[in-house]
């Protein structure tokens, strides 16, 4: 079996930190700059939370105008494609019947755990079921982030994958966002547990808990 590991990367580190959000004096003051500019500019920024707006700040080397950019563009996407504020169960039900992601514990350093096996997915007709299944599941594995935290991890699993499940649309929107790390079936519980505790390593890689379906977490 070969698996992928996955880790979503999102932010820099600063010099002298805030022990609450991890952030430098710099950037707090950039933050409220981007604040302002943002509300300005789209008054609905006013209900995007600081750790939000942060991300996209660092996604952009605190550069405050890029980062204004970012997000703006990214909040009227939104708007757009998820009206309701969320994506539904019933919006993704094709997807959500492959049984293909799962929800596990959380790594060493508090990230949540996401599990995908590969060999369930099958490319989706229907285009945009498909990117609203990534906003869904971006959003539950979000959602699980405790505070202060601003990345995740998912374990790709390619057992049993094959040419039936060859999606290079999708493929490429993940590696557009995620660092991939490749495991050969002989080191992957040894590499997993580098950054997973036994106890919330999922039970079918060798660990103690069980995985959640993704629309149950």
């Amino acid at each position: 079996m070969e698996t992928v590991q996955q880790a979503q990367e999102n932010g820099g580190q600063g010099m002298i930190k805030d022990e609450e959000n991890n952030s430098t004096a710099e950037e707090q003051h950039k933050l409220s700059l981007m604040r302002a500019l943002v509300e300005r500019r789209d008054p609905a920024s006013k209900e995007v939370d600081d750790s939000t707006l942060r991300r996209f700040l660092r996604a952009r080397d605190l550069d405050v105008e890029k980062a204004a950019a970012f997000f703006l563009k990214y909040l009227k996407w939104r708007t757009t494609f998820v009206p309701n504020g969320h994506i539904s169960d019933a919006e993704v039900q094709n997807e959500i019947a492959q049984n293909k992601m799962f929800i596990g514990g959380a790594d060493k350093k508090g990230r949540p755990i996401l599990v995908v096996f590969g060999c369930r997915h099958f490319q989706n007709p229907d285009p945009d079921e498909f990117k609203r299944v990534v906003v869904y599941c971006l959003d539950k594995i979000c959602s699980r982030m405790p505070a202060g935290q601003e990345k995740f991890v998912s374990i790709g699993d390619l057992q049993g994958w094959g040419f039936s499940n060859s999606d290079i649309r999708g493929y490429l929107a993940a590696l557009s966002i995620l660092q991939i790390v490749f495991v050969d079936d002989s080191k992957l519980k040894s590499t997993l547990l580098e950054d997973i505790d036994e106890s919330q390593l999922p039970d079918t890689y060798g660990g103690k808990l069980p995985l959640v379906p993704l629309q149950e977490a």
